[in-house]
């Protein structure tokens, strides 16, 4: 018997709203990293950090999922051009929590 497995993205959601971030370093042949930022680039939540004249690329994710976010990875490690795709921070939190405001250490009646 086969069983099919839903992706994590398409599970109803039953908790609070979350953002998860992520970093990668992406490498490539010197002479495709240009041309696979731009690529890189138009994922959603994708952005572009820095590409080297040796063929590697930092990149940060945003994703309001688990399973959005390893959807986005696998895409990345999927594009044409990449040779490796490693990821470097992983941090997820509810959207309330990284909306708390903080009290500042060196004014511990102001905030930020």
């Amino acid at each position: 018997m086969r069983r099919t497995m839903l992706p994590a993205a398409a599970a109803p959601s039953s908790g609070p709203a979350e953002l998860h971030i992520a970093s990668l370093v992406v490498h490539s042949s010197p002479s495709r990293a240009p041309a696979l930022a731009v690529t890189l680039a138009e994922l959603p939540g994708a952005v572009i950090h820095a590409v080297t004249d040796r063929g590697k690329l930092v990149i940060t994710l945003e994703a309001s999922s688990a399973g959005d976010m390893i959807g986005l990875v696998q895409a990345i490690q999927r594009t044409d051009g990449v040779l490796s795709a490693a990821l470097v921070y992983q941090h997820s939190d509810t959207l309330e929590s990284m909306n708390e405001e903080l009290p500042d250490a060196d004014r511990p009646q102001g905030f930020h």
